[in-house]
Formats: structure tokens, C-alpha cells, sequence
């Protein structure tokens, strides 16, 4: 490590996600002539015990969107910390931004602009290291692992105006053996709903994740159209390829309640008659997984669930663990889930992403990597994926650069490995 080389220069810069908001891109320069950037993410449902990801908050500039505040912050407050850091000790770098920050929620700094810095950071360390980013995580080839992908095929909740509670349906080929078989299985299945949708006289737009936004009378039409599809692609649901959903149940909590979407009007569940209800969905379709089925605050909620469906599907927290180790500690002790989201910008570093999946792994809990609805060209998750061997990887639907990005990512890394 004495002979690597060191933090030159850090350049920030406001840019756009793929909702067209702005975020943080940072640009990372060595004294041995490299040049590496990353760009924070974006999130529409969010967890409440998220990192801040800071905002101006000025209704002229951005609808108050705007994170010049984030960008000052990495040229006034981080640069003059980095400025001749040694690359390559990834925990150092980001225990300094945590420790300049100083918030337990990352309020003064913020997570975007620590997140851009800390992934900017570890891919100018591999580079520096002569890796691919993948290796930066685990130099040990024998134990990567290409994630199987979780694709988003049809949009609701907060992520497109189609009427559905549950936030997306999403296609899983656990049956299909490589990334780029997966791929292809994903693109057929993607282009056969298309033209079921197009038949059947709905809309073939799309939402923030690529996958179509119908406007559909149930939960379950939207599951027949994913089932039909996968048929009619050549595979066959539930036995090569299976379903997953994300609930984001946080979205239609109001009040002690769950207000649903059900067969065309809005009902009311408490959290025993809304896991009854995905009981019976986990019965009637070729269930695999399903992410925050209940409010993040609704501790008997989440028990009840896992002791009802924990033993026969994967039940992941998302809004209910933000990547937090405190956490997802007390949902391993409480069993109220199996299975974590992994989000590097709910945390805000690198490293502290690395912990949660460590300790996912160390407990027996499954790893997701995860993306952000508003995302970017930036492919560091792929990576991260393969590197920490999560063996799942949750990065949407078939169609938009900033979701097809992380795929050819995953691709172009299972040819390497090949070699």
C-alpha cells in the first residue's frame, strides 16, 4: 500500500438523475494520473430512518431540488481532508467522512455527497490497484458470484401513476444458469408483455424503473399478465422463472391502516388481513419474494408476516432496515424478516454498505443489491454485487440506459470471469 497513489483533487458537480432531478456526480483525481467519478443516487419511497440526502430546499432553483449545499460541502469541508489521502484503505477514507460529517444520519454533510465521494473513492482505488471494482471488494477469485437479477416489469405505487398499491412486479429466472441467459430471459419476457399490454388496450409506457404503467383494475391482473408472459416466452413461471414484488407498504399506510388497491377500489387491511391476503397470492402464483409487505414501524406486522410466509418465500426489508446494522441486528434477533435491501445511498459510505452485508451473510439472511428509482449511467452496484457475492441484485426493468447500464455491467464481468 506504501507505493499507491494518493488523492490529488476533487471536483463536484451537479447533475441530473434519471427523473430529471439534480444530484451529485464527484470526480476523483490521483497524483499518479487517474481520473475516476461517481454519482449519487435517488430515492422516491424512502425509509424514514434513512441518511439525509441534502437538498437546498429553494423553491426558485429546482422546485427545491437543487444540492448546491452537497457540493460545497464536498469542496469546503471534504477536499481539504482528502487532499493527499492514500488510496486503496477504504475504511480509513470513509471513517474521515463519517467522522467529519459527525450526525448519526448524516445531516450535515450528506449522504449524497459522502456516497459520490466514498464510491468515487473505491474506484479510483482499484484503478490505482490495477482491479476491476469488482476485485476491489474480493480479491478472491474463486468465491465471485454473478447476482441473479430481480427485473421490474410492471411499475405501481410511487413509482408510476397506474393506479396499483403494490410498487412493482417484478421477474426472477432463478432457473436460468448465466447473466447473459438471465438477460435474454428478462428482454423476451419484457417484450412479450409488451405486446400482451398492447393487445389487451392498455398502455405500454413506462414508469421510473422502465417497467410498463397500465392502468389495471387488481394486483392480480397485473400477476396474470407476468404469468402469461412468462409462458409465452418459452419459460415456464414458477419453475425457471418466478415473481417478486415490492410492496412498499409504508406508501398506503395511513392512520393504523393499510389502504389497498383491491379489484378497483381502495381497501381497508389491518396487518393480519393484508398478510392473509399475500397469503393467498403467495398460493395461487409462483411467488419467490416479497419486500416490505408491511409499514417499516409495524414491529407485529413483520413478525406475524414471516411466521405465516417466512418459511416459504423470502421476505426482504427495505424501508424497515435501510441498510442500517443496528437495524437489521434487531430484525435477525426478532426473525421478522430473512432478507435485507441493500441501498449504499440510505447509508452514505462504502464501507458502512459492506458491514450491512456482511452481517445479512454472517446471520443467514439474503443479500439484494439495490438501485434507486431516480438513478444514473453509473454502474457501481453491479460491481458491488459481484464483489461481495450477494447473489441478488435488484436494478429494474429491460428498458432506460440507467437500468440496462447495471445489466451490461453484469454482462461485460461474467466475460471476464470466463477467461
Amino acid at each position: 500500500m506504501a507505493n499507491l497513489a494518493k488523492i490529488s483533487n476533487i471536483e463536484a458537480l451537479s447533475v441530473l438523475d434519471s427523473r430529471g432531478n439534480p444530484t451529485v456526480q464527484v470526480f476523483i483525481y490521483s497524483d499518479q494520473g487517474h481520473l475516476e467519478s461517481s454519482i449519487a443516487p435517488s430515492g422516491a419511497s424512502t425509509g424514514s430512518k434513512e441518511a439525509c440526502e441534502l437538498r437546498d430546499a429553494d423553491p426558485k432553483l429546482y422546485h427545491g431540488k437543487s444540492v448546491q449545499k452537497a457540493l460545497d460541502n464536498i469542496q469546503q469541508e471534504i477536499l481539504p481532508k482528502a487532499m493527499g489521502f492514500q488510496l486503496g484503505d477504504q475504511r480509513a477514507f470513509d471513517d474521515m467522512l463519517i467522522q467529519l460529517d459527525g450526525t448519526a444520519n448524516k445531516t450535515k454533510l450528506g449522504a449524497n455527497a459522502m456516497l459520490a465521494c466514498s464510491q468515487a473513492y473505491a474506484k479510483l482505488s482499484a484503478t490505482a490497484k490495477g482491479l476491476a471494482l469488482f476485485e476491489y471488494f474480493d480479491i478472491d477469485a474463486e468465491k465471485f458470484l454473478i447476482p441473479t437479477p430481480m427485473m421490474n416489469l410492471i411499475n405501481g405505487g410511487a413509482h408510476a401513476d397506474s393506479g396499483l398499491s403494490i410498487q412493482e412486479f417484478m421477474v426472477m429466472p432463478l432457473g436460468v444458469q448465466t447473466m447473459a441467459e438471465q438477460v435474454r430471459a428478462g428482454s423476451e419476457i419484457f417484450q412479450t408483455l409488451k405486446k400482451l399490454l398492447k393487445q389487451n388496450g392498455h398502455s405500454i409506457a413506462v414508469g421510473d424503473e422502465g417497467g410498463f404503467a397500465p392502468q389495471l383494475k387488481s394486483h392480480e391482473q397485473a400477476l396474470d399478465f407476468l404469468v402469461q408472459a412468462i409462458n409465452e416466452s418459452g419459460y415456464t413461471a414458477g419453475e425457471n422463472v418466478f415473481i417478486c414484488l415490492d410492496v412498499a407498504a409504508s406508501e398506503f399506510y395511513k392512520d393504523g391502516a393499510y389502504h389497498m388497491l383491491v379489484d378497483g377500489s381502495t381497501q381497508e387491511f389491518s396487518s393480519s388481513q393484508l398478510t392473509d391476503y399475500f397469503v393467498e397470492l403467495v398460493e395461487e402464483y409462483p411467488i419467490f419474494s416479497i419486500e416490505d409487505p408491511m409499514q417499516e414501524q409495524d414491529l407485529e406486522g413483520w413478525k406475524l408476516f414471516s411466521e405465516k410466509l417466512g418459511d416459504k418465500i423470502q421476505v426482504v426489508g427495505d424501508d424497515y432496515l435501510v441498510t442500517n446494522v443496528e437495524l437489521i441486528q434487531k430484525a435477525i434477533d426478532n426473525q421478522s424478516c430473512n432478507a435485507v435491501l441493500i441501498k449504499p445511498n440510505q447509508i452514505g459510505t462504502v464501507s458502512e454498505t459492506v458491514d450491512a452485508i456482511n452481517l445479512a451473510k454472517n446471520n443467514a439472511f439474503n443479500t439484494v443489491i439495490s438501485h434507486r428509482s431516480g438513478d444514473s449511467e453509473d454502474s457501481f452496484i453491479a460491481d458491488l454485487a459481484v464483489g461481495m457475492q450477494a447473489g441478488q441484485i435488484k436494478t429494474g426493468s429491460l428498458s432506460r440506459s440507467e437500468r440496462t447500464c447495471k445489466y451490461n455491467r453484469l454482462l461485460r464481468i461474467e466475460q471476464l470471469l470466463s477467461k
